[in-house]
């Protein structure tokens, strides 16, 4: 599993705490809302602590926000280009993400990713808001969601309301996808600010 760079750790560590001070929300409460530990948020905060997918989904589930507004991988040039070797990797307990695009017209919001799944892992969530599709690049992908196996190959395409439990899995070794998570309007509980992304 990588470790964040520190330009990940910054930019989520100014977000975290821009967005739980928004809310008047203590640490202990936040600790209490994301199920994670105080002393982890303090250090995610300062910029010390090492951010996992798992972290950064229960954040986000907590802060009822998207993804993006805590990692700001917003571009705004007229042509996008994001080069593998100069994306950071969010890594989770069996999947690597690297952010690559956040879309946002008429209330809808989109954020894509490249997602790896290691050889013999498995990525659960407890869920989230937005509805996620996937598109199989490369491999067989095992998707389960709320007790409801599929098994996908390179082309194939699933989608589902990401609010429930869910689950990625590489039975069969390496698995790389294209991951987009859809937030309709409703689903984005966030109170805009000067320095928010848009």
């Amino acid at each position: 599993m990588k470790s964040p760079s520190s330009s990940v750790r910054d930019t989520l560590a100014a977000n975290l705490r821009r967005e739980r001070v928004k809310r008047g929300l203590s640490l202990s409460e936040l600790s209490r809302l994301s199920k994670i530990g105080k002393a982890t948020l303090s250090q995610l905060e300062s910029g010390t602590g090492n951010p996992t997918i798992e972290t950064v989904f229960s954040l986000s589930r907590a802060l009822e926000m998207p993804i993006s507004d805590l990692l700001d991988t917003q571009h705004s040039d007229a042509v996008t280009v994001v080069r593998a070797a100069d994306t950071d990797v969010l890594s989770g307990e069996g999947v690597d993400l690297r952010p690559l695009q956040r879309i946002e017209t008429g209330g809808v919001l989109m954020e894509v990713y490249d997602q790896q799944v290691r050889a013999g892992s498995r990525q659960p969530s407890l869920g989230h808001a937005g509805t996620e599709h996937t598109v199989v690049q490369a491999g067989v992908l095992g998707v389960e969601v709320d007790g409801h196996h599929v098994e996908l190959g390179p082309g194939d395409y699933v989608a589902f309301d990401a609010s429930l439990p869910h689950c990625y899995s590489a039975p069969d070794g390496p698995v790389r996808s294209v991951l987009l998570l859809h937030y309709r309007p409703g689903q984005r509980k966030t109170t805009e600010s000067p320095n928010a992304p848009h």
